[in-house]
């Protein structure tokens, strides 16, 4: 089949972007194509089979868009995906099922695009992964936020976030469960409740159990509910968490920190809908959808048997991985933007200017409290007003190493006083230390914090601060430690 390549009129970027189109009906390539067609842009056009070829053969686009017109033909996705793992993939579809849209996006798909659609719909999220916004491919176009509620919003402006707001926007329309993974404050809870928002299930209730803040036997009268005397001081029956949720959504935060005599009952209720309270003999069902979160390694807990390998898959029927703050921080301007007007309001206070010095601080730091860590900053700010202060803590932080990058050398003559020395070898055996004891606890996060008589957020605080993860060997241990 000949390519057809639509020359751009005009140029936004010192070069076009490319953009590979690749369709399984020859009947719709021309429309689609036309569709395509923009300033900026170069367009090949090919069927399935010559776009596989040409891309085997080196041809390395910006973005390709596949069309795919049946379940059969997502082993083309596939293919294009392992050929080209780093270049987005925008699916368009010709069936109006939100199942396959899932099914495209766990093979690879960065969006999906249903028919029938408007072209402007097409273009837009063409536009989106090869930023060319309307004033030349400016990031604050990029910027979307949604309100949920209680003053919490989805803000969104790197590409990855914007990715994670797509998928999750379709996967709200699928009543399946969710599995949110990340480090603490990147945001899972957050997500969750715009998958709710954006749900049929939206003007349902929406409630947060965590799973680690509470003893087994009281996270099961919290979920399930109780009878009246099912123990001492049941005074009257109450319902728990999933029937008060019917029809609507909960989310089971920390999850991997829910105790095992749980997990056995929280398998039942995903696999059949019902349950009994505490003490009741009557079984109830329920239709709730079930989103949970976590921040552990749920490869790791599995391995090490504090997690039922069964319930990770009934709660896995989509994960989505949310990137911390440090792969993201072309977002830091933004959110500082976000939090200064959203806090001035609260306060009742002008937001504050930041200068040029301040904002490359923010910038450079790493932020291993993420998006949490940096709204607490920006309310220090706005309540002190002073930036003094805040380059100081963002130099503490960091160690002294503000102004450059951490771990560069110190400058050619620079003296280095003791303290920073004792810091340094502080920091080295407690690396060596906490390695030492994750490996002989085949990383159980618990056991170790036990041990080193420190609390679990100290602990995974400090696996984040000097980079600890489990070696390929570690993980080899821990599986083989399992009958």
């Amino acid at each position: 089949m000949p390519t057809v390549t639509m020359k751009p009129r005009s140029v936004f970027h010192a070069e076009p972007r490319e953009l590979l189109l690749a369709c399984d009906d020859a009947k719709l390539l021309p429309f689609l194509n036309h569709a395509l067609m923009r300033d900026g842009v170069e367009v090949t056009a090919l069927n399935l089979e010559h776009a596989h070829l040409r891309v085997q053969r080196g041809f390395s686009p910006d973005l390709i868009v596949l069309h795919l017109s049946g379940h059969g033909s997502l082993s083309a996705l596939a293919g294009l995906r392992e050929a080209k793992p780093l270049v987005p993939i925008v699916v368009v579809s010709c069936l109006p099922d939100v199942r396959f849209a899932v099914k495209a996006i766990q093979a690879g798909a960065s969006e999906c695009v249903q028919l029938p659609f408007g072209k402007n719909e097409l273009t837009q999220c063409v536009s989106k992964f090869l930023g060319l916004m309307k004033d030349g491919g400016n990031q604050a176009d990029a910027m979307q936020e949604t309100e949920l509620n209680d003053g919490l919003f989805f803000v969104s402006a790197s590409k990855r976030m914007n990715e994670i707001r797509s998928q999750a926007a379709m996967l709200a329309q699928v009543d399946l469960p969710i599995l949110i993974l990340g480090e603490s404050g990147t945001g899972k809870e957050v997500v969750a409740q715009f998958i709710h928002k954006t749900s049929p299930r939206a003007h349902r209730t929406f409630l947060k159990v965590n799973c680690a803040a509470m003893p087994a036997d009281l996270l099961e009268s919290e979920l399930f509910g109780y009878e009246q005397c099912a123990f001492t001081g049941a005074v009257r029956s109450k319902p728990g968490k999933f029937e008060i949720c019917n029809m609507g959504t909960i989310l089971l935060d920390e999850i991997g920190e829910m105790p095992p005599a749980m997990q056995s009952k929280l398998l039942q209720v995903l696999q059949d809908g019902t349950f009994s309270r505490l003490g009741g003999r009557v079984p109830i069902k329920v239709n709730v959808r079930v989103l949970a979160a976590t921040n552990i390694d749920m490869d790791a807990a599995i391995a090490a048997r504090t997690f039922r390998e069964d319930l990770y898959y009934r709660l896995n029927g989509f994960s989505i991985q949310m990137p911390p703050l440090r792969e993201r921080k072309e977002e830091i301007p933004i959110l500082i933007r976000h939090f200064m007007r959203k806090l001035s309001a609260s306060f009742a206070r002008q937001p504050l200017i930041m200068s040029d010095e301040l904002l490359a601080a923010y910038m450079q730091y790493d932020w291993p409290g993420n998006l949490r860590e940096l709204e607490s900053s920006i309310k220090r700010y706005l309540v002190l007003g002073s930036e003094q202060h805040m380059l100081g803590e963002l130099r503490r932080a960091m160690g002294g190493h503000l102004g450059r990058k951490p771990g560069m050398a110190e400058p050619d003559g620079a003296p280095i006083g003791l303290k920073k020395r004792a810091r340094s070898a502080m920091n080295e055996v407690e690396t060596q230390i906490m390695g030492e004891v994750l490996r002989r606890h085949n990383w159980n996060r618990r056991r170790v914090a036990d041990e080193l008589q420190i609390s679990y957020k100290a602990l995974l605080y400090k696996i984040r601060q000097y980079g600890l993860s489990p070696s390929p060997e570690d993980k080899g241990r821990s599986r083989a430690a399992c009958p």
